[in-house]
């Protein structure tokens, strides 16, 4: 053997390597991250799960108090129904959006009249809901930049060599409907 040979040799094993190392580190970074989407969207689900277990003891809380913004309660009462855990993400981030806009209503609901907001079930029922709206928000965003970083690195070399081999496809964000970001309309009618 030839120091040429053994050159060329080492030249090319050491290529290969490289090439398999690329290979390895770069389809377990995004094995990590397709982890980190999936645990960010199941704290998601946990909190919208609490908060969906919660909204029945709010609506009760305010149906006792008050009969005449039945619409509201029922907006809530659509809207909680309406969620499923098995949709898909898109579909979930519209109705959480959706029933975000619905609790904000009956929240000014309650705001507007005094006899509701001195009732102490009513209001600790409020803070809970505002503390699982903060929760859900913050989760969203770790979620969202979980999603960012996951849809840029398959997007870059050399993962988008390897994302057609092993099925890798981008994921969507949680965002809101351009129709649920508008403020909710309050109509209040007296008794």
């Amino acid at each position: 053997m030839t120091p040429s040979n053994l050159a060329a040799g080492f030249a090319v094993g050491l290529v290969i390597f490289i090439v398999f190392f690329l290979a390895v580190s770069t389809y377990n970074a995004i094995v990590a991250l397709r982890q980190r989407i999936d645990k960010a969207w199941a704290n998601i689900e946990v909190t919208l799960k609490q908060r969906h277990d919660e909204l029945p003891n709010v609506v009760a809380a305010v149906r006792g108090i008050m009969s005449y913004e039945q619409s509201v309660l029922e907006q809530v009462t659509r809207l909680r129904a309406a969620w499923s855990p098995d949709q898909a993400v898109t579909q979930q981030a519209a109705t959480s959006e959706a029933t975000t806009a619905a609790v904000r209503q009956l929240f000014a609901v309650v705001e507007r009249y005094p006899e509701i907001r001195s009732q102490q079930n009513v209001m600790a029922l409020q803070a809970e809901i505002e503390r699982l709206e903060g929760v859900i928000a913050d989760r969203r965003e770790l979620y969202n930049d979980s999603v960012y970083r996951y849809n840029t690195r398959i997007g870059q070399l050399p993962a988008v060599l390897l994302a057609g081999i092993f099925g890798w496809t981008r994921r969507d964000f949680f965002k809101a409907e351009p129709g649920d970001l508008a403020q909710p309309d309050v109509h209040l009618t007296a008794a």
